[in-house]
């Protein structure tokens, strides 16, 4: 890397932060420990970090609420750690606006290669300055802000939302199956279970739609996949 990258580590098992330490430095980004979670927030806002591996068990405040709070300023990549491995805990690190999660144990490489990927995928968030804008009836997005307008109104939304909008907003009508939706959120090659799309369509759904309107803008076509109608 040219350009040193940081990675903000929010663990408070010593041992876990220091091999996690140990790994990034060796693949040439910067790394800085905290320990505490009332103390993740301030960190991030100083230090405006190019990642964050947020552990979700901490003392003061947990890694959930962290994430919810941080994506209030932030859509800085965050990769929850977890020794709670069962499917709802892990979609609800997700549907909390993380990028991707992680369970103890772990293999250290494995971290940082999922590091690498959050870093790649967050980078081609970019867009050209040919077109920043996506458009479809009530609802707008902006590329380059990671914004997103409901009627006018702006609506906060996850990096993986925001990902999966951005890919129905560039074929309007189109049915897009999960497997394509999924390549546009996770670059890596892992297998991600279509559980886990559903519920962040199900979230997706929720913002986007008007309350008046007599049917979801977005809608799933059984057995295949989502469309914007």
């Amino acid at each position: 890397m040219s350009t040193k990258q940081q990675v903000l580590i929010v663990e408070d098992e010593p041992k876990i932060a220091q091999i996690l330490v140990d790994f990034l430095t060796l693949e040439g980004y910067l790394t800085r420990v905290i320990h505490h979670g009332d103390e993740a927030e301030a960190a991030i806002k100083s230090d405006m970090p190019d990642c964050v591996i947020l552990d979700l068990m901490l003392p003061g405040k947990d890694g959930l609420s962290i994430c919810k709070d941080v994506r209030k300023f932030s859509q800085v990549p965050i990769i929850m750690l977890t020794a709670r491995v069962d499917e709802i805990d892990r979609l609800m690190g997700l549907g909390f606006g993380a990028d991707d999660y992680v369970c103890k144990p772990f293999s250290p490489r494995e971290v940082v290669a999922r590091v690498q990927a959050v870093l790649r995928r967050a980078s081609l968030s970019t867009p050209s300055a040919h077109s920043t804008t996506l458009s479809f009836k009530h609802i707008t997005i902006d590329t380059e802000r990671f914004e997103c307008k409901v009627n006018g109104t702006t609506v906060e939304l996850t990096p993986v939302e925001f990902r999966l909008l951005r890919s129905l907003l560039s074929r309007p009508g189109a049915v897009l199956s999960r497997e394509s939706l999924m390549h546009s959120c996770y670059d890596d090659s892992r297998i991600v279970s279509h559980r886990t799309i559903d519920s962040h369509m199900k979230n997706l759904r929720n913002k986007i739609t008007l309350a008046d309107d007599p049917q979801p803008i977005l809608q799933s076509v059984y057995g295949v996949g989502y469309k914007l109608m």
